[in-house]
């Protein structure tokens, strides 16, 4: 080698050739280095060793952009991201949504399609679907954000008493100042008689009552206090499969562990003491069970759980020592007859103090489903009962990290639980708009049930209440194959191949949970009575085609 080459190689002259060269990415532009060697020409040593790869010389491979400068590595890629976040799925607003969207899109656009509209029944979103609001609700709202409409004489005088009433009770006189952290005090007050009410005569405090940004809120707020441990330790709850996604995202977001138990399809979905009982001794082989979830009325599957069925699962919960849950957000959402809602904290109340001195319970409730479907105010509420009070302490800490609810949300809640009473203006008004919403998703409910009941290969349970049905559907073994070798499980390409043929777009049961071997989907009754019919008729047509064609 020569003298120049290897004084060129020094390990001081690569050193300042390196800083350089970063100086000049970095944007510092270049600077002069005084060297005794002559200037390094095309055909030099120095140069040979920039051009070398940066594989070769054993560095990481940089990107380059157009102006040749490699762009800054991000702090947060997909790599070093919070991991349980890649673990949350949420299947209502999942792929198969993602392509519904594409396709109202592509209609938009004037492409041709084998149809002429995309009706999506994949999420209970009401008014999204054509249900009307609540006029008296809507009035108030609209008294509380606008404060000057007082002076309009068209709004009734019970919808003016109860604005006046609800902005006294918010900062400054408006809806636009932060509330108390657990929600405004007369709001609580009126949840709590409400609950009185409907539980005939439980008393309730209105120190128990947390509102919440909707009933999904309070869920997570929850299992966050529930979640600890490491290993064998960690905390283990039980949700029902099928299961609303809010449950199994919400515990792989926090790291616990899921705890499967299976509701009974071929019993209308009940729940069953034995599956319970199989559930919890085999998780409590890997995990600390701490909780039971259940929803009543279901969601997915349409059931109302009896009055029986309740006090044996509060039985298990005092005799296992489990924390429950209750989500009762669809609790004005029942239709079939001999069905009747029953909350768990009035039966809990009913069995005596055996139990209700020491059963921990959170129920939930929301303005987002029943008759009012008011889903974009994000109102709810959460009971806690025989909390500890120093967790209780922490709840307060917890809930005031977010401020508060929205106010807007939380006066809806108020007119929800104290809507217009008999003699006053709106009472007639308000009676005939509510007892219409529900009377037609029962019409649907039943239509539901009964179309997809005269196919072949689709076995649907009855609608007992809240808002879905939950068809079990057979599939050709050429048709799972097919799905198997695009990757994909056997309902979604079911569902997908609806979606692109007719338009229709529901959720596979695969998004919820189901037994091993068995396929279903979910889809919601609240598309207009007209737009129900034609998507049930399109499914009867889609289900006989697609099983001639795979078998």
């Amino acid at each position: 080698m020569s003298a120049t080459r290897m004084q060129l190689l020094s390990p001081r002259n690569v050193r300042l050739l390196s800083r350089g060269r970063n100086e000049l990415l970095a944007g510092a532009g270049p600077r002069v280095c005084s060297l005794t060697s002559p200037p390094l020409s095309s055909s030099s040593p120095g140069r040979a060793l920039s051009s070398l790869s940066a594989t070769r010389r054993g560095l990481p491979k940089e990107k380059m952009s157009e102006n040749g400068v490699s762009p800054r590595a991000k702090v947060l890629t997909i790599d070093n991201m919070n991991p349980t976040v890649k673990k949350v799925e949420y299947a209502v607003r999942g792929p198969i949504v993602q392509r519904a969207l594409e396709l109202e899109r592509e209609l938009s656009e004037g492409m041709k399609k084998p149809f002429v509209e995309v009706i999506k029944a994949n999420i209970g979103d009401a008014h999204a679907m054509g249900q009307q609001p609540i006029t008296f609700f809507r009035q108030v709202l609209a008294l509380c954000s606008y404060p000057e409409l007082l002076n309009d004489s068209s709004f009734p005088e019970d919808a003016k008493s109860r604005a006046r009433r609800i902005l006294q009770s918010c900062g400054g006189n408006s809806m636009g100042s932060y509330s108390a952290s657990q929600g405004i005090e007369s709001v609580r007050q009126d949840v709590a008689r409400y609950i009185e009410r409907r539980d005939g005569g439980v008393p309730c405090d209105p120190d128990n009552i947390f509102l919440t940004t909707g009933a999904s809120d309070g869920i997570v707020t929850m299992l966050k206090l529930l979640v600890c441990g490491e290993g064998e330790t960690r905390t283990g709850v039980m949700i029902s499969i099928p299961q609303y996604p809010l449950y199994s995202a919400a515990l792989a977001e926090l790291a616990a562990v899921q705890v499967n138990y299976y509701l009974n399809e071929e019993k209308c979905w009940s729940m069953d003491l034995s599956e319970l009982q199989r559930s919890l001794d085999e998780a409590r082989r890997h995990c600390n069970p701490r909780a039971l979830c259940v929803i009543n009325p279901g969601n997915p599957t349409g059931q109302v759980q009896s009055r029986q069925c309740i006090e044996d699962v509060i039985r298990f919960a005092a005799k296992e020592r489990l924390f429950l849950m209750a989500d009762e957000v669809y609790q004005d959402n029942v239709y079939a007859e001999g069905c009747e809602f029953h909350s768990f904290k009035k039966v809990l109340f009913n069995m005596g103090p055996e139990y209700s001195d020491i059963v921990e319970l959170a129920s939930f409730h929301s303005t987002s489903k029943c008759y009012m479907g008011e889903c974009g105010f994000r109102g709810g509420y959460m009971e806690i009962i025989n909390l500890d009070e120093e967790v209780r302490a922490q709840l307060t800490k917890l809930v005031s990290v977010r401020l508060c609810p929205p106010v807007p949300g939380q006066a809806l809640m108020d007119l929800v639980v104290n809507p217009p009473q008999i003699g006053e203006p709106s009472y007639d008004k308000f009676i005939k708009e509510r007892s219409a919403t529900l009377s037609v998703l029962a019409e649907k409910a039943k239509l539901t049930e009964q179309v997809l009941n005269t196919v072949k290969g689709i076995s649907c349970n009855p609608v007992q209440g809240a808002m879905y049905s939950f068809p079990s559907i057979s599939i050709p073994e050429k048709a799972i194959k097919e799905a198997t070798d695009k990757g994909q499980q056997a309902d979604m390409f079911y569902c997908m191949k609806l979606l692109e043929e007719t338009g229709i777009c529901l959720v596979p049961g695969s998004g919820f949970g189901q037994r091993d071997g068995t396929y279903h989907f979910r889809m919601t009754i609240l598309p207009s009575t007209d737009k129900l019919k034609i998507l049930l008729n399109k499914v009867k047509e889609f289900h006989q085609k697609f099983t001639e064609e795979y078998s």
